[in-house]
């Protein structure tokens, strides 16, 4: 196996971009990745285009990644089409991993974009809840992605999450406070990144105050609808010095389906054994780690996945999280972005949008929010539910290059 590099990242701001076509979202990011590493388009050797809703959104399915680079002259090359919910650019990232650590290519495209708003609020809401088995859950999907209990539209996920929430408030002690704590952080580090969709300077007792979408859940507390595309290009080691290019060394690419999650062990479920290969493949620890991205799609979940990716003994994520070292300027600031609360989750984008933030923050190119030194970064990105756990988990850990 060759070792593999990031050496170009671009990125669109997340935002409710109604009048933008997923076409332009995609060529922009692409676009800025291929500026960032020096290349030209027909440099490029292959490409790997995650995408989760596109065909139920605006209708584009099968050929998305053919349709999505023509426009920016990459065409002809292995163009590989990745569904994997909002997993989905995290999966096509560690299947060009694959490619270049095998020595099938040596300069690879991955790509992660979505388009989830809609003239019909209800679309956006709709296509998010089919990550699920729908057999299972058709009728509770419904019910929220039409707003028929009494309430407004609303992901299904968030649902879900209520639930999970609830029975993670019983075994640790976490409080609706704990979780705005959450929101407070992420916002703030979203008001330092320029593509971030949100950030504010907020109170606890502002998140609390909010409206309510499925107890406990606040409205900020739950990630927003979101347009948006993220690339990298990826490389040899040979190909990077090459080119001279300013490289990120990927250490670890995972990738797991869930399995039934056990409450008793948070390391069990799919985030934990995603994180724990990740480990044995990078040969470092939690500890040892600089800044953290993580898939906050709803303000407790960061609290949980501070545990299952040993940040936080399990019933101590909330103890971390008052503790202050997740927050800039602390031991290990985890969402620096704004992640997925702050920055925006356009779900097919959100995996590479993360290894964006990480690479960013180990060139030493984060701007405001930049972890001082950050020499190790994690990204955890999972998508869809199945049987208590995420359907689909992807963890990456990164290199700086001094």
């Amino acid at each position: 196996m060759r070792d593999v590099y990031v050496i170009g990242a671009g990125m669109t701001k997340f935002e409710k971009a109604l009048e933008t076509s997923l076409k332009e979202l995609s060529g922009a990011a692409v676009l800025d990745a291929l500026q960032d590493a020096g290349l030209t388009p027909d440099q490029v050797e292959a490409a790997y285009v995650g995408n989760a809703v596109a065909g139920l959104v605006i209708g584009q399915e099968m050929i998305r990644g053919q349709v999505l680079l023509r426009p920016v002259g990459i065409q002809a090359i292995p163009i590989f089409n990745v569904e994997n919910a909002c997993a989905s650019a995290s999966t096509a990232l560690h299947l060009g991993w694959q490619a270049v650590a095998t020595g099938i290519h040596d300069i690879v495209l991955c790509l992660g974009a979505e388009k989830l708003t809609h003239r019909d609020k209800r679309v956006g809401m709709a296509a998010i809840g089919t990550a699920v088995d729908v057999e299972a859950t058709a009728e509770a999907a419904q019910a929220a992605s039409e707003g028929t209990d009494g309430g407004k539209p609303r992901s299904y996920f968030m649902d879900l999450y209520a639930q999970w929430t609830k029975a993670y408030m019983e075994r640790s002690g976490a409080t609706p406070e704990d979780f705005a704590g959450v929101v407070v952080k992420n916002q703030h580090n979203g008001a330092l990144n320029p593509r971030a969709q949100y950030g504010a300077e907020l109170t606890v007792d502002e998140v609390l105050a909010d409206r309510e979408v499925v107890w406990p859940l606040t409205l900020r507390m739950c990630s927003p609808i979101s347009d948006g595309a993220a690339a990298v290009i990826i490389a040899s080691e040979e190909a990077m010095r090459r080119l001279g290019a300013n490289g990120v060394k990927i250490l670890a690419s995972t990738l797991v389906s869930g399995n039934n999650h056990d409450e008793n062990d948070p390391t069990a479920g799919s985030a934990g054994r995603a994180a724990k290969m990740a480990y044995e493949l990078a040969g470092v620890g939690p500890e040892d780690l600089s800044c953290v991205e993580v898939h906050d799609a709803a303000a407790p979940a960061e609290l949980m996945i501070y545990e299952y990716i040993g940040l936080a003994k399990p019933g101590e994520g909330p103890a971390l999280l008052r503790s202050g070292e997740a927050n800039l300027g602390g031991k290990r600031p985890v969402n620096t972005s704004g992640g997925l609360l702050s920055k925006g989750h356009p779900i097919g984008a959100t995996g590479i949008a993360q290894i964006c933030e990480a690479t960013w923050q180990l060139r030493g190119q984060a701007g405001a929010r930049q972890v001082p030194g950050a020499r190790l970064a994690l990204t955890q990105n999972g998508g869809g539910w199945l049987d208590d756990d995420s359907a689909a988990m992807s963890v990456h850990i990164l290199e700086a290059v001094r």
